[in-house]
């Protein structure tokens, strides 16, 4: 086998950092092929559909993939913008403003790039990309605030994947969730909050995106994790037990998944008298089809045919100010034994350098 690395390598390059933003992904474009596409990949992860292949592929190949794609463009096709996927969008637009901060608080170089587990840019080609650029120092942050194997888990397969190939693997660190992190909350609480000052203040409804309940039985922590994040932000906005809910959204299939589901509750509320709703999805980090098709749009229409009279969709963080210097401070605090991210270090690492390279000259004119 052989390892990535560069011809001719230069062992005094200066090193850098790099921190990749991970999302689910998204199609390239809002029509049938390209849904098919992208689903295919999503569809084949086995940390997604956790069945045996010999069984799933033929549901895979001869049913969903025939039926899916076009419904599935429909919907892309309600929220599509001329910049493209809005979970593209948002994602690269987040990642530029997490640079921009980074160029403010770094010591040393921190390059910064967004990523696909599906579709483009893959994760893969942006691990190479940093590769030829020195990388030395990784940081990986899934962005999942709670963790799952279906999501995160899936991340850390891909990335296993691709630095099992190389010649010399990077310091990494993985973050493997940040669903109680106090500035994660207080942003969720702030946006919240920000919308409730516009538009007043209503029943509050925190829709997680669901799986299939024997993962929890399994021990998949996502289900703990989204009630403590819940819980969290109740808490920091003084809400009383009947002031708000939890729910789980986007389920697929026959098999039970988490319960409570978003439609039902939906469809619900008005009989209980609760005709004014605002719904917040705390486990997306940007918005995507799943927040702005299924909850703005679907869900929405079925709270107002079962009679509810207000419902409001309280954006993702996206590239907020305070998103991003809440990704800036997670990103410092895992990394601040790096060069990058102490003055004295990289200073440390600056007056190293020159005798590093007098031994590399040294050894070169031996050759």
């Amino acid at each position: 086998m052989n390892f990535l690395g560069l011809s001719n390598f230069d062992h005094c390059a200066r090193p850098a950092a790099g921190i990749v933003l991970v999302n689910l992904g998204t199609p390239d474009a809002p029509d049938t092929a390209s849904v098919r596409r992208y689903l295919a990949e999503f569809l084949a992860d086995p940390r997604v559909i956790e069945i045996p292949r010999w069984k799933w592929w033929p549901i895979l190949h001869g049913v969903i993939l025939r039926l899916r794609p076009r419904r599935s463009a429909r919907a892309y096709q309600q929220i599509w913008t001329e910049a493209g996927s809005p979970l593209m969008v948002h994602s690269e637009r987040l990642a530029a403003a997490v640079a921009a901060r980074m160029s403010e608080i770094a010591a040393g170089p921190v390059l910064v790039r967004s990523a696909m587990r599906y579709g483009r840019p893959a994760l893969g080609a942006v691990l190479r990309e940093l590769h030829a650029a020195n990388v030395r120092r990784l940081l990986i942050l899934p962005m999942y605030p709670q963790y799952s194997a279906t999501t995160t888990g899936s991340v850390f397969d891909a990335l296993a994947d691709e630095l099992k190939r190389w010649r010399w693997i990077p310091e990494t660190t993985f973050i493997s969730d940040y669903h109680r992190h106090a500035g994660y909350v207080e942003v969720i609480a702030d946006s919240v909050r920000a919308h409730w000052n516009v538009h007043g203040r209503r029943h509050l409804l925190m829709s997680f995106h669901g799986i299939p309940k024997r993962y929890l039985h399994a021990g998949d922590p996502y289900h703990c994790q989204c009630h403590a994040t819940a819980r969290e932000v109740a808490e920091l906005l003084e809400l009383g037990e009947g002031d708000w809910t939890l729910a789980f959204q986007s389920r697929v299939g026959r098999e039970p998944w988490l319960r409570p589901y978003t439609d039902e509750i939906l469809e619900a509320m008005p009989g209980r008298g609760i005709r004014a709703v605002d719904v917040i999805c705390p486990g997306f980090a940007v918005d995507c089809l799943e927040t702005l098709e299924e909850i703005a749009v679907e869900n929405r229409d079925r709270f107002l045919a079962a009679g509810g009279e207000q419902f409001g969709y309280i954006p993702a963080l996206n590239d907020r100010v305070e998103h991003t210097a809440f990704i800036a401070q997670l990103v410092r605090e895992r990394c601040t034994h790096w060069p990058e991210f102490s003055a004295a270090a990289m200073q440390d690492e600056i007056a190293s350098r020159p005798l590093v390279d007098e031994r590399h000259r040294h050894l070169a004119a031996k050759r």
